[in-house]
């Protein structure tokens, strides 16, 4: 039972993978890298009270499976309808509308936007908190997003810079 009944069940994924408001650790009780995290217990108050959801539909799944590859055949098995990923704009990983990324920065930066729904209280203001690693740098535009109403939606764009003298790996997170 959801405390806001307009809230579709793929979009609770922000809660299954939320770090309750703090970075994650590991077992030794330094930051978790990518590899120790997407496993533990949901928060049953804060799922029901989420405040802001990543929505996602089954259909912007489509361009990602499409450029990973798999075939038309694939994808169409998946999906349960006719599909031709030579007609789509493919998109990575990163361009899922997730509250976490995983990008392999190289050379170059990366940029994405993510687009949020306010289910929480009509006037409500949400600011950004970031958790960067030496090494890498984040822009997140605009950093606090404001809400007059219920069901509203905003958009942020993030862009990650690695800079010089960064590690080969390593993990970050924006919430």
């Amino acid at each position: 039972m959801y405390l806001y009944q307009t809230i579709a069940p793929e979009s609770e994924q922000h809660n299954v993978i939320n770090n309750v408001g703090k970075p994650i650790v590991d077992e030794t009780s330094f930051p978790a890298d990518v590899f120790a995290v997407d496993a533990g217990h949901v928060n049953p108050y804060k799922a029901n009270d989420p405040g802001l959801v990543y929505d996602i539909e089954p259909d912007d799944y489509i361009p990602y499976l499409c450029g990973l590859n798999y075939t038309d055949k694939q994808v169409e098995i998946i999906v349960q309808r006719s599909v031709k990923c030579s007609e789509m704009k493919i998109i990575a990983e990163a361009q899922l509308n997730y509250p976490s990324v995983s990008v392999l920065l190289g050379s170059k930066s990366v940029s994405f936007t993510r687009t949020v729904t306010n289910v929480g209280e009509a006037k409500s203001t949400y600011t950004l908190e970031k958790y960067v690693p030496p090494g890498i740098g984040i822009i997140v535009r605009p950093e606090k997003l404001v809400f007059s109403k219920v069901n509203q939606k905003a958009t942020y764009t993030a862009k990650l810079i690695l800079q010089s003298g960064a590690r080969k790996s390593v993990w970050s997170s924006v919430c």
